[in-house]
């Protein structure tokens, strides 16, 4: 294991560590002050900002790409000997710069989104603020540093979620008179902030049990300390604490990137303008529980005085759970950004199913290769599909895909570019990020060796045909066929163009940047998984074996593989899953040769349908569980205990104190007289039961 190649304080490069957090918080503190100089300075001053912690993370990628690292602390609590600092290593400058730029872009699309908005101060102060906050989870050197951004991230979410507090009907999600088992399925925006809250706050909860059972065995929150002397792990390991602390600090990457069973809370969160949704769920908070695995998954195999495999086993399988479940789902929703929030989701799933087999296989790096790939090429197209959806949204005025339709000739930039993302979201074979990306996790789950792969492996390729098929069916019933009679009805108040270059532009650069990472391709992968490969063997002494799909020539130096290279049964399973996907999503939304009313036509097919358009019920037993059923409870509680029971008490001790009052006031009667006779009563009494 290697030392740190650059350990140093506060100056030199590690200033720019501790500023791609910092600035974003300066930014959110100043903006109250500069709003008083006019909107247009204000955006352009938020704006300001988080190009200048975009450009502040740029200037440390040179130091990832060559595996260097720099670990910067300053005191923050000494009498418990903890520090607060950041680490730059090869892993959160590559986090920390998807973050930065994707939301610079993202902010920059804000400026025509939300122009004319009267809460607009307190959108850039949230904004800001929640950048500050996901930096300062990606570049913390220490767990409890990085959960100070975990809560802020949070906070943020909830303000933003719910930011048209208002609860205008325009702004709700769900289809108005939808109930499953009795619950609504549609919300307002300040409930689905507070729905969001609570259920992230249940995993942050444990995640919070996790990290301090370790520190009463390590006396540190450090990463780095933490490697360094592993004898805390040894003990938890001895005490069979080691695992179950591992799967508590999961639980908070469970809430943070909306995983089963904690995934109820995303999409409802679509209540939030679209700039929010596109920042939230395609590139920042959802992934901050990808990174956290990221982040102490290497430790917790390196400090393998544990058998690590079922932490592992954990993350695979919630992940594919997940990744199962929401995709299903995304298959019936007539919502544009709700079928993207299903998604998110799923895609997730999957990135967790990449970390998790990392754990379960002969070579670690494959997996956790595989994993963050899809975090990065996801982030792009993620990014540019919730940015176009609010274009559309921006043009048609209604969220619902069933009002759009036509839209490609009316919006041909937007429908070329979200075409483009969708592609890779799709995983088009070849040309798209999100193909490689897929395939990876593919190929590492195939080649990891774990019992239970060809499930894993099943279900991943299930998952990838329902994305090809969602996918072309959101692209298809947005901007193909006939205009909705929606539109038709609101054409003469309200005419449907394309938005402008400040919406577009961000978005489009996203979809070129999917296509162009496509077009490098397996070779783009290599170069990730070769860095990658570096961090771990030197950080944390991870030696991986070179699987025989990352054999790769060097002839040349050109990074361009052969198609041999690739893990055949897994290129052919993506390929095979898009195409069927994609030809049958295309024949039934796009060509419309096959009507979508089929389903109705078979009672299995529409139980089916209704199943996964009313969520699986999970919902609806997360309200009846957590809601329902206990205030119930509490109700009962009240009625027959409090109020039975306890106000039946509380009269009879007063009625009973009141007459021994009476009786000891009866003997205060003030007469010298009654208290000798009383005292010579008393005296004979004690005599005669002395002579006794």
């Amino acid at each position: 294991m290697t030392e740190l190649q650059g350990v140093i304080g506060f100056e030199g490069i590690g200033i720019n560590a501790w500023m791609v957090w910092v600035l974003p918080f300066i930014g959110a503190a100043l903006i109250p002050a500069i709003a008083k100089a006019g909107n247009r300075v204000r955006s352009y001053a938020a704006v300001g900002f988080a190009l200048a912690s975009a450009i502040s993370a740029v200037t440390l990628l040179p130091l990832g790409i060559e595996g260097g690292q720099v670990h910067s602390q300053i005191n923050w609590i000494p009498f418990l000997n903890i520090q607060a600092g950041v680490l730059a290593d090869s892993l959160s400058i590559l986090m920390t710069n998807i973050v930065a730029w994707i939301s610079f872009l993202i902010f920059v699309y804000s400026v025509g989104y939300m122009h004319g908005d009267k809460n607009l101060t307190r959108y850039w102060f949230f904004m800001l603020f929640f950048i500050g906050s996901m930096q300062l989870i990606v570049l913390s050197d220490n767990l409890l540093m990085l959960f100070f951004g975990w809560e802020g991230v949070g906070l943020a979410s909830f303000a933003l979620i719910s930011f048209w507090y208002h609860d205008r009907k325009k702004d709700f999600v769900g289809t108005p008179g939808h109930y499953a088992g009795g619950i609504q399925m549609w919300a307002s925006p300040s409930h689905a902030g507070l729905k969001a809250f609570l259920m992230t706050k249940a995993g942050d909860i444990m995640m919070l049990s996790g990290m301090f059972l370790i520190f009463a065995y390590a006396g540190t929150f450090g990463f780095t300390e933490l490697l360094q002397d592993q004898t805390w792990a040894a003990e938890m390991a001895k005490n069979n604490l080691l695992v179950p602390a591992a799967v508590l600090i999961f639980g908070g990457a469970i809430g943070k990137s909306a995983q089963f069973p904690l995934n109820e809370w995303l999409l409802e969160a679509m209540t939030g303008p679209t700039p929010v949704s596109a920042l939230i769920h395609a590139a920042t908070m959802v992934k901050a529980g990808v990174f956290l695995v990221a982040r102490i998954g290497p430790l917790f195999f390196a400090v393998s005085a544990l058998n690590s495999t079922q932490f592992f086993e954990v993350v695979a399988w919630v992940g594919a759970i997940t990744a199962f479940l929401l995709a299903t789902q995304a298959l019936v929703n007539p919502e544009i950004k709700k079928v993207l929030a299903y998604s998110t989701g799923s895609q997730i799933g999957l990135m967790m199913m990449g970390l998790g087999i990392a754990g379960l296989s002969s070579s670690f790096v494959d997996g956790y290769t595989s994993g963050f790939f899809h975090l990065m090429s996801h982030a792009m197209f993620k990014a540019s599909l919730f940015m176009g959806a609010g274009a559309v949204l921006h043009a048609v005025g209604s969220r619902f895909m069933t009002d759009m339709g036509g839209l490609k000739n009316k919006m041909k930039k937007t429908f070329l570019f979200m075409m483009m993302a969708g592609l890779s979201l799709a995983a088009a074979p070849f040309i798209t990020s999100g193909f490689w990306s897929k395939d990876a996790i593919l190929a590492s789950i195939l080649e990891s060796g774990y019992q239970y792969s060809w499930i894993l492996f099943a279900i991943a390729v299930m998952v990838s045909f329902m994305t090809a098929f969602y996918t072309f069916r959101m692209l298809g019933m947005t901007f193909f066929g006939n205009k909705s009679k929606f539109i038709q009805e609101t054409e003469s108040n309200h005419h449907v163009h394309e938005v402008g270059p400040i919406m577009w532009v961000p978005f489009a650069i996203l979809a070129v940047a999917s296509i162009a990472v496509g077009l490098i391709g397996f070779g783009f992968e290599h170069q990730l998984h070769e860095m990658f490969s570096s961090y771990l063997a030197g950080t944390f002494g991870i030696e991986s074996a070179v699987s025989e799909g990352h054999e790769i020539p060097t002839e040349g130096g050109s990074g361009f593989l052969a198609f041999e290279e690739l893990n055949p049964v897994a290129v052919t399973a993506s390929i095979g899953a898009f195409a069927l996907g994609a030809i049958l999503g295309a024949l039934v939304y796009m060509k419309r040769v096959i009507s979508p009313e089929i389903v109705s036509r078979s009672i299995i097919s529409r139980a089916v349908w209704k199943f996964f358009f009313n969520r699986w019920y999970l919902n609806t037993a997360l309200y009846w569980g957590a809601v329902i059923g206990p205030l119930a409870l509490f109700r009962i509680v009240w009625r027959y205990f409090e109020s039975t029971i306890i106000d039946g008490i509380n009269p009879g001790l007063q009625g009973t104190m009141t007459y021994f009052s009476r009786v000891i006031k009866a003997g205060q009667t003030g007469i010298a007289q009654t208290y000798l006779f009383v005292f010579a009563a008393g005296l004979m009494i004690i005599i005669t039961l002395l002579f006794l």
